[in-house]
């Protein structure tokens, strides 16, 4: 993947309060609107003074173009660089003295917004995300260290073998113009280096506004008080534009070598990833039955491949398994796991031997289990806090899901049957089309 820059623009962090009985209820209790444009959710809950802001725009790394997949990431850069009202100084004082967080970050669908702040300052953080998603000073003084700033971070995550598996792994599973897949290194850092401060305002004036923009506040917030001030900080603000889909990755359509290694020397473990795409979004039919299955063949110190390959062969510092990147388009499995040089071959075969087993007989009844009260269990966890409230929400809409997926989560995993996820496993997957990467200190003829 890019290198995602976070882009804290200043603020004490706060806690999240608890939420209280509101979680099961979202349908019921969150308030949905258009406002000019923006998809705008507010749901307010038992938690006092403070309130969470989760949001989203399309202009993520998938729409940059193939002569600079850096574009993407450059543009949502300077959005915390200074407006044309405030330098950077000003607003990150702003939000110093309310206590407050503001930040941006740029993933392969989307810019993502995440604030934090006490109820009576609400209006200052919501017209500052208003101000810096609309105005920013693009200084080029400023762009001119973004690009340093973004390359030298880039070329520290190529030194780390985990970025560089998962890097040389969505190449290998998705095709060509697929949001998940990452460009080269060489094109990210020539990209980059070449892109003008011009490219970066024409990106800005095409996919910035309120046609993709979602904003969810939770937390101790008024829905009427919160729409108010969306107004005032939004008004008059025009343009987005929305992408089609791409066509879904399928397994074994992509013509690449099914074992890839990528050489670094002198690193003290090996990273490996084993996987394929899914095929699947997640509001898609089987999703939530794969994942159970997922859970129980690697997920924590009580799945398979960990009490296998770790606990009873001693060949592993950690391994899992698990589904990803499948919010706003189809995603990948994959088994990731890091070896020592010396146990890579043992480590593979130990690896190889659990996942076919896994794939051939699936999961058994006390497995089905435990993986559905656990995966319950954590989802209502997630949903006691305003922050995980307000992502939990946000993730549903832009999975093209409505609330009561949201209220339903726990009854649906409790409804699953042992068939339904082995038949998923079974459908979705196939292991001798995975694709194998090894990234590290990879031994001679490995």
């Amino acid at each position: 993947m890019k290198p995602t820059l976070r882009l804290l623009t200043a603020g004490l962090a706060l806690a999240s309060l608890l939420v209280t009985s509101t979680r099961a209820q979202v349908a019921k209790n969150a308030v949905r609107e258009d406002v000019g444009g923006i998809d705008l959710v507010v749901m307010k809950t038992g938690a006092q003074d403070i309130v969470t802001i989760r949001g989203s725009i399309a202009a993520g790394d998938g729409l940059s173009p193939e002569t600079n997949p850096a574009l993407a990431d450059l543009t949502g850069g300077m959005l915390d660089k200074g407006t044309a009202t405030h330098d950077k100084f000003a607003i990150a004082k702003l939000l110093g003295d309310a206590g407050a967080s503001l930040s941006f970050s740029t993933g392969p669908s989307s810019l993502n917004i995440n604030a934090k702040c006490l109820r009576k300052d609400l209006a200052l953080v919501i017209s500052l995300i208003a101000e810096q998603l609309r105005t920013p000073a693009f200084s080029p003084e400023e762009f001119a260290k973004l690009k340093k700033q973004f390359a030298g971070l880039y070329r520290r995550q190529l030194d780390e073998p985990d970025f560089r598996a998962s890097d040389t792994f969505t190449r290998a599973i998705y095709p060509a113009g697929h949001p998940n897949r990452q460009a080269p290194s060489a094109e990210i850092l020539a990209g980059a280096d070449k892109t003008t401060l011009g490219e970066v305002k024409a990106f800005h004036a095409k996919y910035y506004g309120p046609a993709t923009l979602r904003l969810v506040l939770v937390g101790d917030v008024e829905p009427a008080a919160a729409k108010a001030e969306v107004v005032k900080g939004f008004a008059g603000w025009t343009g987005g534009e929305r992408s089609p889909k791409p066509a879904a990755a399928k397994a074994g359509a992509i013509d690449t070598p099914r074992d890839q290694n990528v050489i670094m020397p002198e690193k003290t473990s090996v990273t490996v990833i084993w996987g394929q795409p899914t095929g699947l979004r997640y509001g898609d039919t089987d999703t939530l039955a794969l994942r159970v299955g997922t859970a129980a063949l690697g997920s924590g110190f009580t799945g398979r491949l960990m009490a296998s390959v770790r606990d009873k062969e001693g060949l592993t510092y950690g391994i899992y398994s698990y589904v990803s990147a499948d919010t706003f388009v189809d995603g990948d499995w994959r088994i990731e796991g890091a070896f020592a040089p010396a146990n890579l071959e043992k480590g593979i075969a130990a690896t190889k031997s659990v996942l076919t087993d896994w794939y051939a007989q699936g999961i058994t009844d006390a497995e089905l289990t435990q993986r559905k009260t656990g995966l319950a269990g954590s989802y209502k966890v997630g949903l006691s806090t305003t922050a995980g409230m307000a992502g939990t929400i946000l993730n549903t809409l832009n999975r093209d899901l409505d609330f009561a997926f949201i209220d339903q989560y726990p009854a649906r995993v409790a409804a699953l049957t042992r068939d339904q996820v082995n038949g998923a496993i079974r459908k979705h997957l196939d292991p001798e089309k995975m694709i194998l990467i090894k990234a590290g200190t990879v031994p001679a003829g490995k």
